[in-house]
């Protein structure tokens, strides 16, 4: 055996070898390396999009956030002031059916203290005539003294 002729042999057969991986194996890896590093490099850029959509969707969430604060405050701030104002306008109704009473308690106590008095004096007319017959031992006309009793009971 040659040393030369296996050398050549093996240089041709490495050769061979060479070609057949360069014409139908290096083409399939060279195509899946290219899309593996498309799919990388299309991930990294959706992960970056991504990245300033959620910075955005924090920023508005919190600009809708301060907006609903500030919405619920000023809602807070009218039904504080519209209690308020309700619980006024009851206190002046209160007050002023209070008023109402006392002053209907007043003309009624006026009337009732009228009442007593015309009872009053329409008894102590009755007494002073009853009184006077019984001194006069005579009876005394009431229709025809009427002026004059009228005019005692308001002396009382």
């Amino acid at each position: 055996m040659n040393i030369n002729m296996t050398l050549i042999g093996q240089t041709l057969a490495f050769a061979i070898f060479v070609w057949f991986c360069i014409k139908y194996v290096w083409p399939p890896i060279s195509t899946a390396l290219h899309e593996r590093q498309k799919k990388i490099a299309d991930g990294l850029d959706a992960a970056s999009r991504a990245s300033r959509d959620l910075e955005l969707a924090q920023e508005q969430a919190a600009e809708t956030l301060r907006e609903s604060k500030e919405q619920a405050a000023a809602i807070l701030e009218q039904a504080n002031k519209r209690s308020s104002q309700i619980v006024e306008e009851a206190r002046e109704q209160a007050r002023a059916e209070g008023e109402r009473l006392v002053t209907s308690a007043r003309a009624e106590i006026d009337q009732e203290i009228q009442r007593a008095k015309d009872e009053l004096r329409a008894q102590v007319s009755h007494l002073a005539v009853t009184g006077a017959e019984r001194v006069l031992e005579a009876s005394v006309d009431e229709k025809a003294h009427r002026k004059l009793l009228d005019k005692l009971a308001a002396e009382l």
